[in-house]
């Protein structure tokens, strides 16, 4: 057996690999304890590969208390590094859901937008914020206009490209949360 058939198969083996390591650690992850920050992330309909894992990577090591998947039935927690079992996820089916939870319990929701909004280095973050973070290729789910609580942000870049790996922005936004209501 040779070709693309080939490739499918070891596609899907590997995926399947990927749904048993995630029911595996979800049942763990019920067990998991918020953060000693107050910020949350919430994930949008992100690709079911590396991005999610990392972002708990780095989630588990900045604090973060919670994170909120939108649309994310699954994902491969291989590059949480176990941090997965670590920091509290909860699932949404949509983002409508997931705001009303936010902003009842008082978070102020943020979404990354290059070139809008405030700043991120003079933005001073609530203790309380919620960072959203969207599909790798499509943003976010939903129109922000809609939502009056959500505010804009962006991380400066100096590039041409104006676009950062998704977990690679998460973890800047932690790193900064965390600077500002650093708790050592």
């Amino acid at each position: 057996m040779s070709g693309p058939h080939k490739i499918r198969l070891m596609m899907k083996s590997e995926r399947e690999l990927a749904k048993r390591r995630f029911r595996r650690q979800k049942n763990q992850n019920m067990l998991a304890k918020p953060g000693i920050h107050d910020c949350v992330i919430v994930l949008d309909h992100l690709k079911p590969t590396y991005n999610v894992g990392k972002i708990f990577r780095s989630a588990e090591s900045f604090g973060i208390r919670e994170i909120h998947l939108i649309g994310i039935d699954f994902f491969d927690p291989a590059s949480s590094m176990g941090a997965f079992k670590w920091v509290p996820a909860h699932f949404h089916k949509n983002f409508f859901h997931c705001y009303t939870k936010l902003i009842t319990d008082r978070y102020t929701p943020f979404v990354l937008e290059p070139g809008n909004g405030k700043v991120l280095p003079k933005t001073n973050l609530p203790k309380k914020s919620a960072f959203i973070f969207g599909h790798e290729e499509y943003g976010i789910s939903f129109e922000p206009d809609l939502f009056p609580e959500v505010h804009r942000m962006s991380i400066p870049q100096f590039g041409k490209t104006q676009s950062l790996n998704v977990s690679i922005a998460a973890s800047i936004i932690m790193y900064e949360y965390a600077s500002q209501h650093a708790k050592f």
